[in-house]
């Protein structure tokens, strides 16, 4: 019975080709009800045409942001990391592929043992060469020298090396995807930290000058106090105000440090090389007056991380067939071709040769439920791989929208402190005036000059608020990678 049911699956395997475990069918739709739709939150300063894949970075017209994208890009260790686990994966493939065929090797084997009870002299011929045992006494030693090839190779009738290849593939692929979301994480990082320097630069900047305001209306509060026209009160309050500013002062320049700290890192370099090339103020960079952010359909299939998790997905699909495979019985076989016998002088007879051929077919028809257990088992893993791809959908999703929804509001925000920034500009002008007619104080000049610096570093923080919500969408729209070759 046994042996009908073994012939039975060789002849069916290769009859029919058989591949144990199913076919990859693609990943499940996350939000098949509405791909034609566009983006919820979208405004009406972006539009639905595709954007650029690659160098987004250059919308911001920045030629030092692109310096250090470029360095960063090319030298940043995680980089170089991720860039390493492609071969590994493709290196992994090729072994699978390898197992397909047979192996040929050397091999040379001497044999020396006393095995009681085996009688070699009366067992088989005398050797010319042999030693000769004393009379009546059983030859009971083996020697056996031996030189020349093996060959081994294992027959894939259930498509288990095939499945391995095909996850092998897939994991391939995903480190591909991985590396090209890490370009989409690293260039948004540099970016990030771009802005908040400058921006951290520009609030030291503005601090300074108010620093500078402050300590000569301090001086002349000081001075009306000693000539006994105030009293102590107000002077305390200007130390206390000069003293707050330099504790933002203070703050901001720590931030300036720790920024450029930031972008020596990413850039694969050790902190304080990048000092020298960003220590000169510029004004934050603002991204274009309109924005192609496309749809949600083409974002499924362009974030990196979205492929990375399809990918594998498939790769847990194939492993399914690889535990399948399991179940069906095994044949190998094994040659020796060489030279050899009983004593060395054999190994020199080339009209002698040894032959062996070894067959074997094994099948574990009763193993209490391991297979099972183990296609149980990539099946669950399997489930996980598609809540993992639609939890990846859904979130590059989620990205979008957010970040859509706070780049629209920026705008806002920004036209408001460009409002603010003017008024202030106009009320300083005009205090000026007033000051040189005679018509106010230079502590009250001061107050008004402190407001413009005030309302220019809120204006500054509002421009980096939107390119950094710009710089979020478009990480969030998985830009800033370049297509590979496909593997």
């Amino acid at each position: 019975m046994i042996r009908k049911s073994v012939i039975s699956l060789l002849a069916s395997s290769l009859l029919a080709g058989c591949v144990a475990g199913p076919d990859y069918a693609g990943p499940p739709e996350v939000f098949a009800a509405n791909r034609n739709d566009g983006f919820v939150r979208a405004g009406g300063n972006v539009s639905d045409t595709e954007p650029e894949l690659a160098e987004w970075w250059l919308l911001l017209n920045d030629p030092e942001l692109t310096r250090l994208i470029e360095a960063a890009l090319s030298d940043n260790p995680s980089l170089q990391a991720a860039q390493a686990r492609i071969a590994q994966a493709r290196a992994s493939v090729r072994q699978e592929k390898a197992g397909r065929f047979p192996t040929l090797g050397t091999q040379a084997t001497a044999i020396q043992g006393r095995l009681p009870g085996l009688d070699i002299q009366n067992s088989a011929p005398p050797s010319a060469s042999a030693p000769v045992s004393p009379q009546g006494q059983a030859d009971d030693s083996l020697s056996v020298y031996n030189l020349g090839l093996n060959a081994n190779w294992e027959l894939d009738f259930a498509g288990g090396t095939q499945r391995r290849i095909e996850a092998g593939n897939a994991q391939a692929a995903a480190a591909v995807a991985n590396v090209e979301d890490a370009k989409v994480q690293l260039t948004a990082e540099v970016a990030n930290a771009y802005v908040n320097l400058r921006e951290a630069q520009f609030r030291a900047k503005a601090y300074r000058t108010e620093c500078e305001l402050q300590q000569q209306t301090l001086s002349l509060t000081y001075q009306r106090y000693q000539q006994g026209v105030l009293p102590l009160f107000p002077l305390g309050n200007a130390n206390a105000e000069l003293e707050l500013l330099k504790s933002q002062l203070a703050e901001a320049e720590a931030d300036t440090a720790v920024l450029l700290d930031a972008l020596a890192i990413l850039a694969g370099q050790i902190p304080g090389t990048t000092d020298e090339a960003l220590k000169q103020i510029f004004d934050v960079p603002l991204p274009p007056e309109q924005v192609a952010v496309g749809d949600p359909s083409n974002l499924v299939a362009r974030r990196p991380d979205i492929r990375a998790a399809e990918r594998s997905l498939a790769a847990a699909t194939a492993r399914i067939g690889v535990a399948e495979a399991a179940r069906f019985p095994k044949l190998s076989f094994m040659g020796i071709l060489g030279l050899g016998g009983t004593s060395p002088d054999d190994l020199f007879d080339v009209s002698n040769p040894s032959i062996l051929a070894i067959p074997q077919l094994q099948w574990n028809f009763l193993d209490f439920g391991r297979v099972d257990a183990s296609v149980d088992q990539a099946s669950a893993v399997r489930a996980e791989a598609v809540a993992n791809y639609r939890k990846t959908v859904l979130s590059a999703l989620q990205d979008a929208e957010r970040a859509l929804s706070r780049f629209s509001q920026q705008r806002s925000a920004l036209v408001a402190f460009a409002q603010i920034k003017s008024q202030a500009d106009g009320a300083a002008d005009l205090d000026r005036q007033r000051f040189a007619g005679g018509v106010i104080s230079r502590a009250d000049l001061n107050r008004t000059l402190r407001k413009q610096q005030q309302a220019a570093t809120d204006l500054v923080r509002g421009k980096a608020a939107l390119t950094l919500s710009w710089i979020a969408l478009q990480k969030s729209l998985g830009l800033g990678w370049q297509v590979q070759a496909k593997i």
